[in-house]
């Protein structure tokens, strides 16, 4: 009989529950469930609404069971945040979204208090604000008596497992991206906890991706009318190391960019690249399944189109995002660009507005129309990737000639070709549906049905069709490739 397993992906903006069936060879997958991921804000803090992602899980047990069944489940989810529970098990307060004020200014204090380099020498992780290292020295110092009620912290893929099976984890991709972890040893760093004021106590076990973390519990069999033994299996917590399982290559070497709300861009190695070079380019080091390191660059991706689209709505123009691609078509290419890195970028609100003081404020062509400003996201991102790429050569020493993209990002064929276009490389652009194939394979092969992540990345080459773009207009890519260098301040 074909296995079949459940894979729970939750974005920033939505979650889905996902049947994949293996029949020996490729993996179908049968979407039974879809719903929104909305923050809400009260007062001036923005919380996820955890208690009704579970909600949402369990409608999508009940509507699995109706399809025909699983036999397991893994959850991936974004990266760095995380719930609080007390001595009992009782989750302390909603957790608060990694987009909160909560920690800015808060990567430069945490410097007075343990050195950039060993900070970044100990963890091998780029310095991002919204890291748990920083989300939880914002509560050091502004709410310390929280500590005293905290029994542990769950990461969201370990907190909604926690809820599914009432074990308590950390599972190893997951805790990677906190800014808490050896990437070494792969073991929690006192050093850091002690400078930063964190109690150790507070943080779970960390466990191997890819195993068995519990069974789904008899109480929550009971309520949504299920059977049998359903096995929790600790695929990577963070989707971007679940995408990571699913590169359709065979290659040792390849660089690879999963593409969503962000854009996570780099290359896997056997062991932490940890060096002056990447310490000054801020190259993050992060664990995936097997030991592998992604070394990568976390970029906004796909935040600025989906937040643009937001604001025009708010304003009564409400495009679906193919038609905003068609707009962007039609606009004369490379005349303006933004640091899409750019900390005005990063909040809620109007982007475009933003786009266009970006591109006052240096001497650009200030873009009129919806249009322009898609392309001029678009191909502010393929320059964004390609001065990534350069900065991972100048590290690893090594030539990517292929570009491997991943996920949601690469319906969006005209970024495929940007891409292609700014990094002189061709692009490899699929699976669309990376990180759920990723999580699927996670479960097949820790319940002995795939053999390893080869035969994984075989599998799921065989699952869904790969489009492949060449690069055009070299010379002009180039030309422009030094004005974005020059407008966003990196020239020389």
């Amino acid at each position: 009989m074909n296995k079949r397993v459940l894979a729970f992906d939750f974005g920033a903006s939505s979650g889905r529950a996902i049947i994949g069936e293996f029949d020996g060879e490729k993996i179908t997958l049968q979407e039974v469930h879809r719903f929104s991921n909305d923050p809400v804000i009260i007062g001036d803090t923005m919380y996820w609404d955890t208690l009704r992602l579970f909600f949402e899980m369990k409608q999508g047990m009940v509507k699995a069971k109706h399809a025909g069944g699983f036999s397991s489940i893994g959850i991936d989810t974004w990266g760095v945040d995380f719930g609080m529970l007390d001595k009992d098990g009782r989750l302390l307060e909603n957790p608060i979204h990694y987009r909160d004020a909560r920690t800015v200014g808060l990567i430069e204090e945490s410097f007075k208090l343990i050195d950039r380099e060993k900070f970044y020498g100990i963890t091998g992780l780029q310095f991002m604000e919204f890291n748990t290292a920083f989300q939880l020295l914002s509560l050091v110092r502004e709410r310390p008596e929280v500590f005293d009620r905290t029994d542990k912290i769950l990461l969201t893929p370990d907190l909604l497992g926690y809820f599914l099976t009432g074990e308590k984890h950390a599972e190893f991709s997951i805790a990677s991206t906190t800014q808490l972890m050896d990437a070494y040893t792969g073991k929690w760093s006192k050093e850091v906890l002690d400078a930063l004021g964190i109690p150790e106590r507070i943080l779970p076990e960390i466990i191997p991706c890819g195993t068995k973390a519990g069974k789904v519990t008899d109480a929550i069999k009971e309520e949504l009318g299920l059977e049998g033994d359903i096995d929790v299996i600790a695929v990577a917590g963070h989707d971007t190391q679940s995408a990571m399982v699913s590169v359709p290559t065979q290659e040792k070497d390849f660089i690879f960019m999963s593409c969503g709300t962000w854009s996570l861009f780099g290359t896997e190695l056997d062991k932490p690249l940890i060096n002056e070079t990447s310490s000054r380019l801020d190259i993050t080091n992060e664990s995936g399944y097997g030991g592998k390191i992604s070394f990568l660059k976390n970029i906004i991706g796909l935040w600025m189109i989906q937040e643009s689209r937001r604001q025009w709505i708010r304003e009564g123009r409400e495009y679906s995002f193919g038609e905003m691609e068609k707009m962007a078509e039609q606009a004369e290419p490379l005349k303006c660009f933004v640091d899409t890195a750019a900390p005005e970028f990063n909040p809620a609100g109007n982007i475009p507005r933003r786009i266009r003081e970006y591109c006052e404020k240096t001497g650009q062509y200030v873009p009129q129309t919806d249009g322009e400003i898609v392309r001029c996201i678009n191909q502010s991102l393929a320059m964004k990737y390609r001065n990534t790429i350069d900065q991972i050569k100048a590290c690893t020493g090594k030539e990517y000639p292929v570009i491997y993209m991943l996920g949601g990002g690469i319906q969006s064929h005209m970024l495929c070709q940007l891409t292609a276009n700014a990094c002189h490389r061709e692009v490899s652009a699929g699976p669309i549906e990376a990180t759920v194939y990723g999580n699927i394979a996670l479960q097949l092969m820790a319940t002995g049905e795939i053999k390893d992540i080869d035969e994984a990345r075989r599998v799921i080459a065989a699952s869904e069709p790969i489009a492949r773009y060449t690069p055009q207009d070299g010379d002009v890519w180039e030309e422009a490739y030094k004005t974005y260098l020059k407008v966003t301040g990196q020239e020389g």
